[in-house]
């Protein structure tokens, strides 16, 4: 019974060593190697500030600026400790209420008709209520607000989302997306 017990506990170690320290020191050194921009949360930068993350999305409620998606993360949105949706269903009243109110909103902050489309990543949060890309509609829908915001022509504006617009991965995988927290950097950078 003892030598059973010395084997398992001499397992353990063994095992909390290679999986508890080895592994995790050999993934998070091959990371900072080969991926060190991603390894370290995809921080972006303007004039050496820390301005967000690449991959999270954040709040623009200025509205010189392009809008991200909806975010139900948290209580105020766009928490990152609280990554998480709204869970509900396409038929629960309470979404479906959500979505005509921020539709309306998009509508009328972007002079369009009431009763205009208005696409889904405007007005639906995602799965983790963090992304931090919209479509290429959602941006050019903005288009005529920014541009009379800014006193920009609106051939500027529109040629900076075509500019900003990531194609499909490998031309199959994805959707185009437009990095919104990008996209508004470049549209400061216009105005310098």
């Amino acid at each position: 019974m003892l030598k059973q017990f010395i084997k398992g506990f001499a397992m353990l170690l063994v095992l909390t060593v290679l999986t508890g320290i080895a592994y995790p020191l050999v993934v998070t050194g091959l990371a900072q190697l080969f991926f060190p921009r991603q390894a370290n949360g995809s921080v972006v930068y303007n004039n050496g500030q820390a301005v967000g993350s690449q991959v999270i999305g954040q709040n623009f409620s200025a509205s010189k600026y392009f809008q991200s998606r909806p975010s139900d993360a948290g209580k105020d949105g766009y928490d990152a400790t609280a990554s998480s949706g709204s869970n509900l269903g396409p038929t629960n009243q309470d979404l479906l209420q959500d979505v005509a109110e921020r539709a309306a909103t998009i509508r009328q902050a972007n002079g369009l008709s009431p009763n205009q489309a208005v696409p889904a990543d405007l007005v639906t949060a995602s799965a983790s209520g963090l992304d931090p890309d919209i479509t290429p509609e959602g941006a050019m829908l903005q288009v005529p607000r920014i541009a009379k915001l800014r006193n920009l022509p609106l051939e500027t504006v529109q040629n900076l989302v075509q500019r900003d617009t990531t194609p499909r991965q490998l031309g199959l995988f994805g959707e185009p997306r437009v990095n919104v927290l990008r996209l508004n950097l470049d549209l400061d950078s216009l105005m310098k």
